[in-house]
């Protein structure tokens, strides 16, 4: 099939692989910066003396913007050039890293990473598009379990590189040496895009389709959902108003639906095509991958800070926690992608399985084990929950495009995307709002010690609990009914 912009060109197997290794490093380089930042801001805040709402945008700013791109630049990759659009994306994220790595305030810091979540958005649509366009079949398996893989191993390393960073650089200036790290990875990465990426299609005549009022409607619909999250940080100074953007977000999404459902109507492409949700395999895909990055940023960054905060670690040791749930999810993540063209959605419940148990494992383990040696025995709960998820990304990842077609696969992929990052940043939000509520309410009562951060860890790990759960009810809802359907 080809879009109404270009054609597809044959690769041979050389090819289409040298064009993957290209894509999972552009994937690796963005996903880095969505985790690694996090253990910089103690130092960005000492460097600027940054309030907490400066210092919460330096990180949500990015996520915003990374999601307000993902769709329409999905969409204009389908369309137009994917190649082109790499090279504009990894220009802009280089630029934008010597940015924030030489700002001499914190405004020029949060107008470089805004710029570089969009330069992130840019680029990351084009990824999976690309490896969705070229991989049919067993080899697509294989593909996304490698891609999944990358992605395990950039989310869970992004806290340890950058607690090496600020541990090369200093207290005051290592928080700049993890933008400067960007800067020969990107220059890296942009040769592979020139030397090494294939063509992989062909312009054909045809009009740039962008829909521009569902644009616009989509901007405002994503801003008013992920405003009230984005800034939610469970102090006591959080400004409860930032709610009322919600009454907004609903007003604006019926607008939305009802404008994309008319455009398609008269005969245009919509900006996201309704009638993707109409295909199961896609809207419970994408439903899993949503609840399932609700839950698991969260688990990452709520260990780390029980570490940092309750146990007195280093960042760059308690993000060494999470390296054997990078180790164990790439391997599983391999090996997921080689089994699910035969296993399918049980797989995925499996997987999920682990990852729920492990939650639970997680919190008795932070309450029970000692705190000299706590670190080591959540590092191997980590490990079994690494298992479980390299079971879950790559492999859902492959049912859920599936049934796509190629020529839709970047507006699809990024649709999923956008999913994985509203669930990031709610997720986060409500597992530091239980955190740091927890945290308060116990000072005020008079605790004090490890005993508060024992509870305010549980708390956080409640919600982390119900979405890892609510994601497996929706992979076996799913899976019965694949099986109903089989059986008509």
């Amino acid at each position: 099939m080809t879009s109404p912009a270009t054609s597809s060109i044959p690769l041979d197997h050389g090819q289409r692989w040298r064009a993957f290794w290209v894509c999972v490093s552009v994937a690796a380089l963005t996903i880095l910066d969505l985790s690694k930042v996090n253990v910089a801001l103690p130092s960005i805040e000492a460097a600027f003396g940054a309030a907490s709402t400066q210092l919460q945008i330096v990180v949500s700013g990015y996520v915003l913007m990374f999601g307000l791109a993902l769709v329409p630049f999905g969409r204009l990759g389908d369309q137009r050039s994917r190649r082109q659009l790499f090279i504009i994306g990894l220009s802009l994220f280089t630029i934008t890293s010597i940015v924030c790595a030489l700002a001499p305030t914190i405004e020029i810091l949060i107008a470089g990473r805004l710029l570089q979540g969009l330069a992130a958005g840019i680029q990351m649509p084009q990824v999976i598009g690309t490896i969705q366009q070229i991989f049919t079949g067993k080899e697509r398996g294989r593909a996304f379990g490698l891609f999944g893989a990358t992605i395990g191993i950039a989310t869970a390393f992004g806290p340890t590189l950058g607690g090496l960073m600020i541990a090369l650089g200093g207290a005051q200036d290592g928080w700049r040496w993890i933008f400067w790290m960007n800067v020969p990875l990107c220059l890296a990465v942009l040769a592979g895009v020139v030397f090494l990426l294939p063509r992989t299609r062909t312009p054909t005549p045809g009009r740039l389709q962008l829909d521009p009022i569902g644009l616009v409607l989509f901007g405002v619909m994503i801003v008013t959902l992920m405003w009230p999250f984005l800034f939610t940080t469970g102090s006591p100074d959080d400004d409860p108003r930032r709610w009322w953007s919600l009454v907004v977000f609903v007003v604006f999404a019926a607008a939305f639906v009802w404008w994309e459902r008319r455009y398609a109507a008269s005969g245009k492409a919509p900006l996201i095509p309704v009638a993707l949700f109409t295909i199961a395999s896609y809207r419970n895909g994408t439903l899993i991958a949503t609840t399932y990055f609700t839950a698991m940023p969260a688990l990452l960054l709520l260990t780390t800070l029980f570490l940092q905060l309750g146990v007195g670690l280093e960042p760059v040791f308690a993000g060494m926690v999470s390296i054997g749930f990078a180790l164990a999810s790439a391997v599983s993540a391999w090996y997921g992608g080689n089994l699910v063209g035969r296993l399918g959605r049980p797989l995925v419940v499996w997987g999920l399985g682990i990852v729920l148990v492990s939650v639970v494992v997680l919190t008795v383990v932070a309450y029970t084990v000692p705190a000299g040696v706590v670190a080591y025995a959540m590092a191997g709960v980590m490990f079994v929950a690494g298992i479980g998820a390299g079971l879950v990304v790559a492999p859902n990842q492959t049912l859920t495009l599936a049934e796509i077609p190629t020529r839709s696969g970047g507006l699809a992929g990024s649709v999923g995307q956008l999913g994985q990052r509203i669930g990031t940043a709610v997720g986060t939000a409500v597992a530091l709002s239980l955190f740091y509520a927890a945290i308060y309410r116990d000072k005020d009562a008079g605790r004090a010690g490890l005993d508060v951060y024992h509870d305010a860890y549980a708390f956080g790990m409640i919600s982390v609990a119900l979405f890892v759960a609510l994601a497996f009810l929706l992979g076996v809802i799913d899976l019965a009914s694949r099986r109903r359907a089989r059986g008509r």
